[in-house]
Parts: C-alpha cells; sequence; structure tokens
C-alpha cells in the first residue's frame, strides 16, 4: 500500500465485521491507526440476521494490528451518544489526534411496507439515521480541535440514491443520511473537513446470514413486478467490502481533498435506472 494516511486517526462504527471491518484494514493498510467500535451484542428483534459478536471484533483487531496499525476497540452502541463520545474519548487518550470519522453501522430489515411495525420503523430510523448522526457529533469536534481539517465519510446505500422495494424504513433512512452529508458538507467547510456519502449496491456481507435471503424472498412474493428492481447492469452481481472501501480510503485521502457533498454510488449500476 501506498501509506497515504500515514499518521492520521480514523473512527469507524460498525467495525466489527463485513463493511465496517474492510474499512478499518484497508485505512489501517494505508498507515491510519483506527478507533472501532461495533455493537457486539443482540440486534433489534425484527433484523433477520446473525448479530455480530466480541469475537467478531476481536479478529478486527487480529487483522488491523497485522497491518502494523494500531487500534482501539470497544463495544458500543451507536444509539448511545455518551458510549460513543466514550470510545473517541479512549482513541484521543491512545493517538492524540482524529482525522476521519466513517459511519458504517446500520442494520436492514426487508419487510412490506403494512408489516412494518412501529417498533421496526423505529429501530432502522434509530440506528440507520439517530446513529449517524451521533457518530459524526462525537467525533467531528475532535477533528475541528487539531484544526488540520479531515473527511468523514457516512455510509449510505444505493437506497438512498433510487429506491429499495420492500424497505421503506431502510429506504427513508438512507435518503436521509445521503442528505446528512450534504448539510454537513456545508457547515463543516469552513473547518476544512469534507463530508460525503458512499451508497455500495448488493455486497457480499454477514447481513446475508440467518433468515435475511428468507426475508427478502417472503417480501418479494407480495408485490413479484418489483422483485428484479435494483438488478446489478455488471455481471458479478454482488461487490466484496473491499470494493467498498477502495471508496472509502480514497474519499479519507488528500487524493480526494477538493471533493464534499458528494454522494459516490459503488453499486454496479443497481440504482442507476
Amino acid at each position: 500500500m501506498s501509506g497515504r494516511l500515514s499518521g492520521r486517526v480514523a473512527f469507524v462504527t460498525g467495525a466489527a465485521r463485513g463493511q465496517g471491518r474492510a474499512h478499518a484494514v484497508r485505512l489501517a493498510a494505508e498507515g491510519a491507526d483506527i478507533i472501532a467500535v461495533d455493537l457486539c451484542g443482540p440486534l433489534p428483534p425484527a433484523v433477520p440476521y446473525d448479530a455480530a459478536t466480541p469475537g467478531d471484533l476481536d479478529e478486527t483487531v487480529r487483522l488491523v494490528e497485522e497491518t502494523g496499525r494500531k487500534i482501539v476497540a470497544d463495544a458500543a452502541d451507536t444509539r448511545d451518544p455518551a458510549a460513543l463520545r466514550a470510545a473517541v474519548d479512549a482513541g484521543m487518550a491512545a493517538f492524540g489526534r482524529l482525522d476521519v470519522i466513517v459511519a458504517n453501522a446500520g442494520i436492514c430489515i426487508p419487510e412490506p411496507w403494512d408489516a412494518i411495525t412501529p417498533e421496526s420503523f423505529q429501530a432502522v430510523l434509530d440506528t440507520n439515521v439517530t446513529g449517524t448522526w451521533n457518530t459524526v457529533t462525537a467525533g467531528a469536534p475532535r477533528i475541528i480541535e487539531g484544526g488540520r481539517g479531515g473527511s468523514i465519510i457516512l455510509i449510505s446505500s444505493a437506497s438512498g440514491v433510487a429506491m429499495q422495494p420492500f424497505m421503506v424504513h431502510y429506504t427513508a433512512s438512507k435518503h436521509a443520511v445521503t442528505g446528512m452529508a450534504r448539510a454537513l458538507a456545508a457547515e463543516l467547510g469552513k473547518h476544512s473537513i469534507r463530508v460525503n456519502s458512499v451508497a455500495p449496491g448488493p455486497v457480499a456481507t454477514p447481513m446475508g446470514s440467518g433468515d435475511m435471503v428468507g426475508a427478502l424472498t417472503r417480501a418479494a412474493e407480495t408485490n413479484e413486478l418489483l422483485a428484479r428492481m435494483n438488478t446489478p447492469l455488471l455481471p458479478e452481481g454482488i461487490a466484496q467490502p473491499e470494493d467498498i472501501s477502495d471508496a472509502v480510503c480514497w474519499l479519507a485521502s488528500d487524493e480526494s481533498r477538493f471533493v464534499t457533498a458528494t454522494s459516490i454510488s459503488v453499486d454496479l449500476g443497481a440504482a442507476q435506472y
């Protein structure tokens, strides 16, 4: 790797596995030390896939340390702003600075619109929108204090560019994340902090575990006309987490120093028609 993030520190949420782990490891491979958090515990009841474990976060720690960089990692719920502030404080005590935030943590619940309960809707909004906001407010003041500028990357979705059938709450939440990045970019620009969002399409992660495929299939059966929406245009059909990390790393680096208030799609064309 090029070391293009040498000397910097990145705060990554949802880092125990999947995209979050890939982002943490890639940023470390480029020279950044890492502050990592993940819930590492039970997900809201309506979520159909398996939760990350403390062992998953330990593996992320091992992989980051294997790159030669340092990491401070702990279990924290992004819905809990005090827990996120404590995680950032621990990272600041260890590393003395913060330069990059990757707000990656999120949940997804496939359900037809009329099967969504108030509890399910609230769980998605609390995690994907409020949790993202909490992540930024925990870390951005520390970037400002450093006076060096920085980069904040919010992980949205193809569902935040177009829409995803059978996921009204998820689509609403990811549109909110895309808008949040643009609005934050406007106000944080005076501090030389860039804010962008990344919009992945289908990605091979543990989010597909448990009953996720079954939940998608059952939801699609309620309206078969929508079942093939968001079909990727490229033959691979699905990205790997590391493919999304390529975009995240570029946004974290000086190579994108004049890119802000932008949504970058890494979706194999799934949301482009």
